[in-house]
């Protein structure tokens, strides 16, 4: 029977380093059902309560459609939940919150959010905040191939990483972090150093066109996300022949990969 492709948010935070642009990664714990030890964005599954917020506290500025907006709710969440950096207003500003609130807010419910006693509405209201959707923007939309018992269907957004947020790994799902360009993740994963899934390594490989955060977040704003649900055929050993839709723009529709499951 095919696994049902749970609605999740991914987020590629960034940043400009002296080697161009940057990308927050977070290793999984290897006891995690899914992409278990691999390098990857923040990221989760859509919950009830991200609908509940983009309903009722939620800033809307470009028009979103619900689902389209709880998507982007669910992206900031996890990016609290998973490495500290909260994309959020305080009410009536157009500043993003400080480092001292969000150490507060830290100290006081990150670890109540991650454990699901607390909704994220409920840390937001604490400090009379809400969420800063505007600051995303609409990268990917991957589907996980039918064949695999664990099944997403992932949205991926681009934010650039407010600069008074340190970014960490949580220490649960996650059990190391890094600031790292594309090439060099892509590069380390060749060399063994890490394992990617596959959407993982194509992203990675498109955002790596980008010099900046400014030319990566103008070239997202302008292409249009093609949804992109691997096929897959075995080829031998561990290999596979995976082909993907040649207009989501990735450089191709075929491509031969060794293959990780979840991928």
């Amino acid at each position: 029977m095919e696994a049902t492709a749970r609605p999740a948010a991914t987020i590629m935070l960034l940043r400009d380093g002296p080697s161009g642009i940057e990308v927050f990664m977070v290793v999984r714990h290897h006891a995690i059902a899914f992409a278990a030890g691999a390098l990857v964005f923040p990221g989760g599954r859509l919950e009830d309560s991200d609908h509940d917020l983009a309903v009722r506290n939620c800033p809307n500025p470009d028009g979103l459609d619900p689902e389209a907006l709880a998507f982007r709710v669910a992206a900031i969440r996890e990016t609290f939940e998973e490495c500290g950096v909260l994309l959020a207003r305080p009410l009536g500003t157009d500043r993003l919150i400080d480092a001292a609130t969000l150490a507060r807010l830290e100290d006081q419910h990150r670890a109540a959010l991650n454990a699901g006693s607390i909704d994220f509405d409920a840390v937001l209201g604490s400090e009379g905040l809400q969420p800063a959707p505007d600051l995303l923007v609409h990268f990917a939309h991957w589907i996980t191939p039918t064949n695999q018992p664990k099944r997403y269907d992932t949205h991926f957004f681009l934010a650039e990483a407010p600069a008074e947020h340190l970014a960490v790994h949580d220490g649960g799902e996650a059990v190391d972090s890094l600031w790292i360009t594309p090439a060099q993740a892509l590069a380390d994963t060749e060399a063994g150093r890490f394992k990617l899934v596959f959407a993982t390594a194509k992203n990675l490989e498109k955002l790596g066109r980008a010099g900046t955060v400014a030319e990566a977040m103008a070239a997202a704003r302008a292409a249009t996300v093609v949804t992109v649900q691997p096929r897959g055929t075995k080829l031998e050993g561990t290999r596979r022949l995976m082909r993907i839709p040649a207009e989501a723009d990735y450089g191709g529709s075929e491509f031969i990969v060794d293959f990780m499951p979840g991928s």
